[in-house]
């Protein structure tokens, strides 16, 4: 494994890379972190925004990441650019010797997660791939209790993400709703959802998925997803972005031989149902850690930067890196073969 260089005795310095409607979380959590990350550039195609985002900043701006690359000493590039690009801008960072945090989902296809870990890799350049709904105070204590396997044997696990994404949504961009760039509702809407699979349960053995479509866009707006783990728990997701007329719901329910849990809200922020045969003196936290949320993102952003930042300085692993990454995305494809050849899909996808 690599020895990264550790950055300690200045600010880590940082790029924004596309200002679009995710970027303002990283804006916000540069902010908040601003005794140890500074923003040095913004970059986006589209002239206009650049150039409203460069001068809210009081950073230069750039049209295209080769030349940002090319003009500013860097230390972090971090991707809010629609998700098909990530894996080219990706590995043109790392070729720069720059290290690389890309928004959710980390690529489009099987092949460019995997082509951007091993440009990282030989770059010898750290890929984080931001999981910020992991930080979520009522996601950590949900992942204290199965590490600490009070649910006994799991044998049910059920996800819920009902939103609404009107067709006004996806005609915001061209980008939106295509498969090259933007991926369906599991792919894009519900990944961090899809993240817990993996994360909270453990490896998955098999899946079998059904999807379709009611918007004017080339992907899945709906969905339904079942899943087999390899410690033998059986569960599904049921996915739709046609939910009338707001977001409905985010929620994980995780039913064990020792343990109940359901935690719901618009997104997985209030947990509504705590249950073991065993108590814990931290089950008093569970009314403290459900919060209100006003977005589907959570408060996570700036939650993840401490970890980046922590791990830049030497102080820490990563919660999330490109391997950790291709876990959610490698159940996402196998979903998406599963649902175009109507078959069961066994994972790993490659060896």
């Amino acid at each position: 494994m690599h020895n990264y260089p550790i950055i300690q005795d200045r600010k880590i310095r940082v790029a924004v890379v596309g200002c679009g409607r995710i970027s303002k979380n990283h804006f916000g959590s540069i902010d908040k972190h601003a005794a140890d990350v500074e923003l040095v550039a913004v970059c986006d195609t589209d002239a206009q925004v650049l150039d409203q985002h460069a001068r809210a900043h009081g950073v230069p701006g750039y049209r295209s990441l080769e030349q940002l690359l090319a003009t500013e000493t860097l230390d972090l590039a971090i991707l809010c650019t629609p998700s098909g690009l990530h894996a080219e801008q990706a590995i043109l960072a790392a070729k720069a010797g720059v290290h690389v945090m890309t928004e959710k989902p980390m690529a489009t296809r099987w092949q460019d997660g995997v082509r951007m870990v091993r440009a990282c890799d030989e770059a010898g350049v750290r890929l984080f791939v931001v999981k910020q709904n992991r930080r979520n105070r009522t996601l950590q204590l949900l992942k204290r209790a199965v590490d600490e396997k009070r649910f006994g044997r799991i044998h049910m696990v059920h996800l819920n993400v009902f939103w609404a994404r009107p067709q006004s949504y996806y005609d915001q961009a061209k980008w939106r709703g295509t498969w090259e760039f933007d991926g369906g509702a599991f792919m894009n809407q519900a990944s961090h959802y899809v993240d817990l699979l993996d994360w909270l349960i453990g490896p998955v053995e098999q899946v079998q998925c059904m999807v379709s479509t009611s918007r004017d866009i080339e992907v899945e707006d709906t969905g339904v997803l079942n899943v087999k783990w390899r410690n033998g728990a059986l569960g599904s997701m049921s996915v739709t972005m046609l939910t009338y007329p707001k977001n409905l719901e985010g929620s994980i329910t995780i039913l064990g031989e020792k343990g109940s849990v359901r935690v719901g809200g618009v997104a997985v922020n209030d947990i509504q149902l705590w249950e073991f045969a065993e108590p814990r003196d931290y089950d008093a936290q569970i009314s403290e850690a459900n919060y209100e949320t006003a977005s589907v993102y959570g408060f996570g952003h700036p939650l993840y930067y401490k970890n980046v930042v922590d791990v830049m300085r030497g102080a820490a692993e990563p919660e999330t890196d490109g391997r950790e990454g291709l876990k959610s995305l490698e159940i996402i494809i196998a979903a998406y073969l599963s649902a175009r050849d109507a078959r069961t899909v066994s994972l790993p996808l490659e060896f």
